[in-house]
Formats: structure tokens, sequence, C-alpha cells
């Protein structure tokens, strides 16, 4: 009840005072055999559980937070993320400008923090977007810093009813210094999903990055996620 007040007092902030017919809040948690992330593993190629709270008013507005374990080979750590936007539709266009916050709390994870903007825009089955970080706490010639865009295209449709196939076709352009080596990396993403209803939403995907991405085996993941 706590967190719904303060989801409410947000909203208000926004937008003036609405009453709870106008806004949502929603909450979500997952499991996935390997957390990845633009094509990149998070976790080591190790397993990983999720979970989220997100709310959104009827004019588009939205705010959310959203935690995970990860190990990028200094330890276990967590990421939470929190972010917010405006997202609406114009016939069958859909446009999304958001703000996100990537936080690393943990022990060793020190100077990983960083900020993004997000675009993004849909028709019918596709959508693209980038992402820019606008700030990071790293140095400035590392990636993650400032200066960073990510470009993606992808495309879902449900094939029959209860499953779905997307794809997704990534680029990492990292504003870094020629010391810093060249470290821009493609990757590309399949994913099949079969909903379960009450149960959740259960997919498997198959994804494939550049050398320059960390790895560039074939990855393998299954997944869980369920929101109520």
């Amino acid at each position: 009840m706590m967190k719904k007040k303060l989801a409410i007092a947000c909203g208000a902030i926004l937008l003036g005072a609405t009453s709870m017919a106008q806004a949502e809040l929603t909450a979500n948690i997952g499991a996935t055999s390997n957390y990845l992330w633009r094509g990149a593993s998070q976790t080591g190629d190790d397993a990983a559980v999720s979970g989220g709270i997100d709310w959104g008013h009827e004019s588009g507005f939205y705010l959310g937070t959203w935690a995970s374990n990860i190990d990028w080979g200094n330890g276990s750590g967590t990421e939470v993320d929190f972010y917010g936007g405006f997202a609406n539709e114009i016939g069958d266009l859909g446009y999304d400008i958001g703000l996100i916050y990537y936080y690393y709390p943990t022990s060793g994870y020190e100077d990983s923090n960083f900020l993004e903007l997000s675009l993004s825009g849909s028709w019918k089955f596709l959508e693209a977007g980038l992402a820019y970080t606008l700030d990071g706490d790293a140095d400035s010639d590392a990636a993650f810093s400032d200066g960073d865009i990510y470009y993606y295209l992808s495309a879902g449709f449900e094939v029959v009813e209860t499953w779905s196939i997307g794809a997704t076709v990534g680029h990492y352009d990292f504003d870094t210094s020629k010391a810093f080596g060249d470290v821009d990396y493609t990757h590309g993403q399949i994913d099949v999903t079969k909903s379960a209803g009450d149960w959740g939403d259960f997919t498997m995907t198959v994804s494939k990055a550049q050398e320059e991405s960390g790895s560039d085996d074939t990855k393998f993941v299954v997944s869980w996620a369920k929101s109520f």
C-alpha cells in the first residue's frame, strides 16, 4: 500500500491531482538462464532473477524501477534501473521518449553508473530506436561514460494464438578514445515466446554478438516473466 501511495504522489507532481481510474500500478518478476543486455551477458552466462514496479498514467507518462543480479567477472553485484518518460500513439505510429539511470550499488562496481536518453518509434510490427549516454561515472575515455549511442531495429509477430516471435538487430557505437581501442559491436537476437496466461510468459532466445561485446559465442537462453 505504501508503494502505491508513493506512485500516486509522483503522478500528482507530473500531472496534478488524478483519480485511481486514470493510473495503473503494476509489478513484474522474472528469471532467466542468462541475463543478456544488448547482446552481452551481464551475469557471466549464469542465471539471473529480476523484478520491478511500474506506474503508468493514461496520458502516456510513466515511471518505474527494475533490479537484477549481475556478475561482470569482479564478483556478484546488483543492477537497479530507474526510468521515466512519455509514450503514446498516433494511429498506427507509436513513440516513446524517456530517461533511464543504471545504478550499481555493490562494492566492486564503483564508477559504473550512467544515464541514458532513449527514443523509439513503432509502426505495426516494426520498432526502431536509439539510446544515447548522457553522462556516466566511468573515465571519459572508457565505454559508458558519455556520448555512446546504441541503435536497434526489431520486428515482432503473433504466429498463432499464445505464440509470438521477435527479432532484433542492434549496434553499439562507443565514444571512446583511440587508446581504449575499438569496442563497437553489432548483435542479433531471435525470441520465441509462449504465453501461459496466469503462469506468465516463457521465452526461448538465440543471440549472437561480435567478439567486441565480450563473447562471440552463440547463446541459447530460456526466460520466464510474469506481470501482475
